[in-house]
């Protein structure tokens, strides 16, 4: 972690040593933001670096902390281009100067999505998450860079293979020229989903079964039939246990969707942090419900 301006930015090294592009990963301590929450009975307040327009914080301290993480991340005079993210796998290809006001560091065009790239220079792509997966990418032949918000939606509907295919079909990428980051998200230690995502991982990936950790196979067969599930148990209605979990990782099933699609192990990078974790560092949606946004970054100069 690399500290600017009072921040501390999470950077991939293999990212870093590209010295035509910036990018970084935000924190959660060193905002303007004041975040209030409730631990053991106890209100807890702390300034916070949150990025997203959320309902407890005003809007002129978010824009003054993205100020202060474009800053450091060495892109104060970019422009930042986000999207109205819909858990979705849809890309947005960036070249449209005209859409953005000269001299704009914040501006936000109504494009609905996952996932923009670019070989625009003096544009700042950026996605938000509180636990799902960000994702950054740039070849380094090509000079062309994407950000990716994958959750466990974009994750199954291949969002970073798509962008990928997307700067292949556009300008000429090899996958083997890329190199690829993710950033903080919700780890198997802490992300357990239920039956339904479950069947939905192994209907359309046949080494599904790697990126789970717990009753997998039988939630992907629909074994746990919450129909009868209160019958074998012969338990009383409203006393039926607790439908089976499985643990899920998000990193591992875009690492080998990256890897699938061409992109070398070796250039797959990820900071093994987990958002429900590290509250410390991080904002987590699951673990906090009210919470903050962290910012994915990347842009050629």
């Amino acid at each position: 972690m690399r500290r600017a301006r009072g921040l501390g930015i999470l950077e991939a090294r293999a990212l870093a040593r590209l010295n035509w592009l910036v990018h970084g990963f935000s924190t959660r301590p060193g905002g303007a933001s004041e975040l209030k929450t409730v631990c053991d009975g106890q209100e807890k307040s702390e300034n916070v670096l949150n990025l997203g327009f959320t309902d407890w914080d005003r809007r002129e301290q978010v824009l003054e902390n993205r100020a202060k993480f474009f800053a450091a991340v060495g892109a104060g005079k970019m422009h930042m281009l986000a999207l109205r993210q819909i858990h979705s796998d849809i890309v947005h290809r960036v070249d449209a100067w005209e859409r953005l006001a000269p001299g704009s560091v914040s501006h936000e065009v109504a494009l609905h999505g996952d996932a923009l790239f670019t070989r625009e220079h003096g544009v700042l792509l950026v996605v938000q998450t509180a636990d799902c997966i960000p994702i950054l990418l740039a070849d380094r032949k090509r000079r062309a860079v994407a950000a990716i918000h994958a959750g466990w939606r974009g994750t199954l509907r291949r969002i970073a293979e798509k962008t990928l295919g997307r700067m292949q079909m556009e300008f000429g990428t090899q996958a083997k020229d890329v190199i690829a980051a993710l950033g903080p998200g919700i780890g198997q230690c802490c992300y357990e989903v239920g039956e339904d995502v479950a069947k939905e991982f192994a209907a359309l990936f046949p080494n599904a079964r790697d990126w789970f950790e717990g009753p997998f196979d039988a939630l992907a067969s629909g074994e746990n039939d919450p129909n009868w599930l209160p019958w074998l148990t012969m338990r009383p209605p409203g006393h039926q246990p607790p439908s089976p979990r499985a643990r899920l990782n998000l990193i591992a099933a875009n690492r080998a969707i990256l890897a699938g699609a061409g992109v070398a192990p070796g250039n797959i990078f990820s900071s093994g942090l987990c958002t429900a974790c590290r509250p410390d560092l991080l904002f987590s949606y699951r673990r906090e419900k009210t919470t903050g946004r962290l910012m994915a970054a990347i842009g050629i100069r």
